[in-house]
This record gives C-alpha cells, structure tokens and sequence, in this order.
C-alpha cells in the first residue's frame, strides 16, 4: 500500500508541475502576444492576416524587431531636417500643379529620408517591415501611399487618391524627421 500511495504522489507531482508548466508557458505566450500587439498596432493584425497564422505572425513581428535593434537608426541633425522639411514644404505646394509628380517627388523624399536615418532600402514590403517596428502607427498609411504611386505610375491614379497619398506620406515623413507640425 505505500508504494501504491508513493507512485500516486509522484504522478500527482508530475502532473502538477506539468500543469504548472502549462499554465506558465500560456501566460508567457499570451504576455508575448499583448507585448508584439501593443507595439505593432494595426501592423500586428496585418501580420496575422499575411502569415495566417497568430504564431507564425507573432514569430515574424519578433525577428523584425531584432533585426532593427541590429541597425544603427540615427536621428536626423537639425540641419538635415530643415533641409528635408523645405523640400517636403515644396511639395506639397506644387501639388496643385503637378499632382503626379508631387507623389512621385514624396516618395522619393520619404525614401531619402529613411536612407539618411539608416534604414535599409531593399524592395518595398522589406522597406514597411523595417519602418514597422519604429513607426507602428504610419505603416499602413506608408503602404496605402505606395500603392497610390503604383497607381500613378499607370496612370491610374485620381486627383483625390494623390492628394491622399501625399497626406499618407506626410503622416510618415513627420514621423521620421521626429517633428510634428512639419507643414509651413
């Protein structure tokens, strides 16, 4: 009867460190998951959608951001970004002449700028993924405006989709010269 009751107490003790475990791994998990969503906003569900997955996506979100910890990310001197913000300023005062090729221009100075921060340059989506991970809340507006110039370069695109295109760009450009209030 005692080794009976032994090897009762031992699976119980078994059984309650694996629910410990469990339930340690679980809260763990889920911290992870309220940490990456908090952090990455919308981008967190945009994610999940492109991955298909809550796991896969949260696993992409996690190596982006050691990605970036690996990169030096620089702030801008000041006289970089006044010289940035007249330009930018200049764009958006040419719009009313030349809409398409204000889009055009205010891709090209997102692109400078993120260059002269230290951003990689490779393809697109590439670009949004190392933008993501310090620019949480202007991802998607960043995406929104690519595909308007997209549109553009087609000739696709409407007076109304560049003006908004030019207004997503603006959102991130302010973003990366890490001043609001920008326009003049």
């Amino acid at each position: 009867m005692n080794t009976n009751v032994a090897i009762l107490i031992a699976v119980i003790a078994v059984a309650v460190v694996i629910i410990i475990a469990v339930l340690a791994w679980l809260y763990f998990r889920q911290r992870r998951s309220t940490a990456l969503r908090s952090r990455f906003g919308p981008e967190y569900e945009y994610a999940v959608r492109q991955y298909g997955s809550r796991t896969t996506a949260e696993q992409a979100l996690a190596d982006r951001q050691r990605r970036v910890e690996n990169i030096h990310i620089r702030t801008l001197a000041p006289v970089e970004r006044d010289r940035f913000a007249e330009r930018w300023h200049r764009i958006q005062s040419e719009f009313v002449d030349d809409p398409t090729a204000s889009i055009r221009d205010a891709d090209a100075l997102v692109n400078e700028t993120m260059r002269a921060r230290g951003y990689p340059m490779g393809e697109f989506e590439s670009r949004a993924e190392y933008l993501s991970v310090d620019h949480p809340a202007v991802i998607r507006n960043y995406r929104a405006a690519h595909a308007i110039a997209l549109r553009n370069e087609q000739a696709e695109a409407t007076t109304e989709e560049l003006r908004n295109g030019l207004v997503y760009y603006r959102d991130l450009f302010e973003d990366l010269l890490e001043v609001h209030g920008v326009r003049q």
